[in-house]
C-alpha cells in the first residue's frame, strides 16, 4: 500500500539555506523537491563525479587476481598509494593498464615478426648503413621466389617454411632492382622483443598491485561519494527553492511520510526556520514510497519498471506479486524446473543477491503448479505408477466439455484476473470522482463482475437455470442505466446512450482478446513440456546404441545440455509473458495510470540518492 505524505513548505532567510539542507539531510525522511538532472555546470561535474565514485568502487572491490597467472609476483609488490588521491590513483591505473595490454599484443606480434627473421646484430646493420651500404628486406610466397635471384643479386635467404621465403639483400648500388616487393624491416631483434614484453608485463604487474592494494582504501572513496552525493542533492535542493521578499526569503518545499511526523516536527522546532504543514493531496503531487511485507517488497521493481502509482491511485504490487507469482509458475509448467529454480535460490544466495528471495518465491510456485500441471523434467507423471494417488488427485488432467482442461484453467484465471482489475477501477473510481460520477464504471462491473460471479454459481450447481435467468436480467438492466444513461449525470441523456454504445463495442470486443490472451499461459507451460519430453526421448535413443559407456555418456549430455537450453527459454518466456499480462490486460481493465514518482529524501545515503 501507498504511505501517507505530509506535505512541509520551509520558509527561511536568505543564507540559511546550506544550513538547513544539511539539517534536514541528517534527518534523512523528507523528500525536497529537486530536479533529478543537472541544472548547470556545477551540478553537471557533481553527478559526472558521484557516478565516476560508484563505478570505481564497484570495479576495486570486485577486484581479484588470485586467478592471474601472475597472482604471486602481484601479491609480492609493494605499491604506495596516495591517500589524498585515491580516485586519481585509480583512474591511473586503469588508464596504464589498458594502454598497456595495448602495447602488450603489439610486442607480442612485433616478436613474432621478429622470431621469423632470426638473431642478427643490429650494430652490425647500423655499421652497414654508415658507410653506404642499403640493408633489404623481403618476404614473398614460396611459388613467387626465383631460386636464381641467389646468383644475380647480393641476396641471402633467412628463411624457408615451404609457404613462405624470407630474406635479405644487401647493396651500395641504390640502383639495383629486384623484382619483388620490399617488407618492413624487424623493428627490433628477438632478444630486445622479449625484454620489452618482460618490461611490459612487470608494468602491468606493478598496476594490477596498485588496484589490488586500492580495495583498502574503498572505505575513503564511499566516504567521498557519500559527501559528493549530498552535495549534489543539496545543490539540486537549492536550484529548486523559491525566492520571495525581493530575495530576502527562500521557501523550499518537502514531504515526508506521516509515521515520522512527530521526530520531524520536533528536529524542525529547533531549527531556524518556519515550517507549515499540511495533509498531501494527489494535487501536490507528493512522493510516492510503497508500505508492504516482505513478500511484496520483493515485487516493487516490477511496479517501477511500468511506473509508481499516484497518490490517489491504487498499490498495484500486492496484485501484481500474487498473479505474477501465478502466471510464472504457470508459464513454467514443469515442477522439476521448479525444483532447480528453487535450489538456485535457496544455495547461491551470494551470487543471485537480492534475487535470491524472488527466485526462491518463484522456483517454489513451480514446483506446487508443475505437479498441478503434472510436469516434471518434461515427464508426464500423471500416469507413472511412483506417483502416489492423493498426489494425483491434485492434477489437472483431461478434458471438459471437449476442451483441455489446463486450457480452460489458464481462461479461468484470465477471466478472475480481470474482475479483480475491474473492481479495482471500480472502487477507486467512487474514490477520485465520487459515486454518482462512476455510475458507468459501477454498471459495467456489476454487469461482466457480477455475470461471472453468477455464471460461476450456476456451474456449481448452487443456483438452478430459472433463477440464474431472473439474475441476469436484473443486472443487465440495473447496468444498462449506468452505461447507457447516468455515464455521465452532467451530461444529454442522448449523448450518454450514444456514448454508451461506442464504449460497449469497445469493451466487448477488448474483452474478448484480454481473455484470450491468457491462453499463452497455457500455450508457454505446454511448450516447454513438449520440448523438454523431446530432448528426453533423443537423450534416451542413444540407449539403445550397442557401445557401452557411449551410450550413456551421450543420453547425459543430451538431457543436461536440452534442459539447460529449456529451462532458460522457459524462464525468459515466463518472465516476460505474465509482465506483459500484467502491464496490458491487468493495468488496462483497472484504469491503473502509474504517473507518480519515487520518494527520495535528502538522505546522506547514496542508495537513497
Amino acid at each position: 500500500m501507498i504511505e501517507k505524505m505530509t506535505k512541509y513548505s520551509f520558509i527561511l532567510l536568505k543564507g540559511k539555506d546550506e544550513d538547513f539542507l544539511t539539517a534536514v539531510q541528517e534527518l534523512g525522511v523528507v523528500d525536497i523537491t529537486r530536479s533529478s538532472k543537472p541544472v548547470d555546470k556545477e551540478s553537471s561535474d557533481l553527478m559526472n563525479l558521484t557516478r565516476e565514485l560508484g563505478a570505481a568502487i564497484k570495479a576495486i572491490e570486485s577486484v581479484d587476481w588470485t586467478s592471474d597467472p601472475d597472482r604471486d609476483k602481484i601479491a609480492a609488490e609493494k605499491v604506495e598509494i596516495d591517500p589524498s588521491d585515491i580516485l586519481g590513483c585509480y583512474r591511473n591505473a586503469v588508464a596504464r593498464l589498458k594502454a598497456l595490454d595495448e602495447e602488450l599484443v603489439a610486442a607480442r606480434k612485433d616478436a613474432a615478426s621478429s622470431k621469423a627473421w632470426g638473431e642478427y646484430d643490429a650494430r652490425t646493420f647500423r655499421l652497414l648503413e654508415a658507410r653506404g651500404f642499403r640493408i633489404r628486406f623481403y618476404c614473398i610466397p614460396k611459388k613467387k621466389f626465383d631460386s636464381s635471384w641467389e646468383q644475380v643479386y647480393p641476396l641471402a635467404i633467412v628463411s624457408d617454411d615451404g609457404k613462405e621465403v624470407r630474406f635479405v639483400t644487401i647493396s651500395d648500388d641504390p640502383a639495383y632492382s629486384l623484382p619483388a616487393e620490399e617488407c618492413q624491416a624487424p623493428k627490433m631483434t628477438p632478444e630486445e622483443a622479449e625484454r620489452r614484453i618482460s618490461d611490459i608485463g612487470r608494468q602491468i604487474i606493478r598496476h594490477k598491485a596498485e588496484l589490488a592494494t586500492l580495495k583498502e582504501y574503498a572505505g575513503t572513496l564511499s566516504a567521498e561519494l557519500q559527501d559528493k552525493a549530498g552535495r549534489l542533492q543539496r545543490h539540486l535542493a537549492c536550484a529548486g527553492a523559491g525566492s520571495a521578499a525581493e530575495g530576502m526569503v527562500t521557501t523550499y518545499t518537502g514531504f515526508a511520510p506521516e509515521e515520522n511526523e512527530k521526530e520531524l516536527c520536533e528536529a524542525l522546532d529547533r531549527m531556524d526556520v518556519v515550517y507549515i504543514k499540511d495533509a498531501a493531496v494527489r494535487e501536490d503531487n507528493p512522493p510516492i514510497k510503497f508500505k508492504g511485507n516482505m513478500f511484496t517488497r520483493m515485487f516493487s521493481v516490477l511496479t517501477d519498471m511500468y511506473g509508481r502509482p499516484s497518490y490517489d491511485e491504487f498499490d498495484p504490487t500486492p496484485y501484481i506479486s500474487v498473479f505474477f507469482t501465478l502466471f510464472f509458475a504457470m508459464c513454467m509448467g514443469d515442477a522439476g524446473y521448479g525444483l532447480v529454480l528453487l535450489i538456485a535460490g535457496l544455495g547461491m544466495k551470494k551470487m543471485l543477491g537480492s534475487l535470491a528471495p524472488l527466485v526462491t518465491v518463484l522456483g517454489g510456485a513451480t514446483l506446487v503448479m508443475g505437479i498441478v500441471l503434472h510436469t516434471f523434467f518434461g515427464m508426464d507423471i500423471s500416469t507413472v505408477s511412483w506417483v502416489p494417488d492423493w498426489l494425483k488427485a491434485c492434477m489437472i488432467t483431461g478434458t471438459v466439455a471437449g476442451y483441455d482442461a489446463q486450457m480452460l484453467f489458464s481462461i479461468l484465471i484470465g477471466v478472475v484476473h480481470l474482475c479483480v482489475a475491474m473492481l479495482l477501477k471500480a472502487v477507486y473510481a467512487c474514490r477520485r470522482h465520487g459515486f454518482l460520477n462512476s455510475l458507468g464504471t459501477l454498471g459495467w462491473t456489476l454487469l461482466l463482475v457480477g455475470g461471472v460471479i453468477v455464471g460461476g454459481f450456476f456451474l456449481l450447481g448452487v443456483i438452478d437455470a430459472a433463477l440464474t435467468k431472473w439474475i441476469v436480467i436484473v443486472l443487465g438492466g440495473i447496468s444498462a442505466v449506468g452505461i447507457f444513461i447516468l455515464n455521465d449525470i452532467h451530461r444529454n441523456p442522448l449523448i450518454n446512450i450514444g456514448s454508451g454504445l461506442y464504449e460497449t463495442y469497445n469493451t466487448v470486443t477488448g474483452l474478448l482478446g484480454d481473455v484470450l490472451s491468457y491462453l499463452r499461459l497455457y500455450a508457454l507451460g505446454l511448450a516447454g513440456g513438449m520440448l523438454g519430453n523431446a530432448f528426453n526421448s533423443l537423450g534416451t535413443s542413444l540407449l539403445d546404441i550397442n557401445v557401452p559407456g557411449l551410450n550413456i555418456l551421450g543420453c547425459g549430455l543430451i538431457l543436461v545440455f536440452g534442459h539447460v537450453l529449456n529451462l532458460a527459454m522457459c524462464c525468459l518466456g515466463a518472465f516476460v509473458h505474465p509482465l506483459r499480462l500484467n502491464f496490458l490486460e491487468f493495468f488496462k481493465n483497472s484504469g491503473y495510470e502509474g504517473e507518480g514518482r519515487v520518494y527520495s529524501p535528502l538522505s546522506n545515503e547514496v542508495n537513497n540518492e
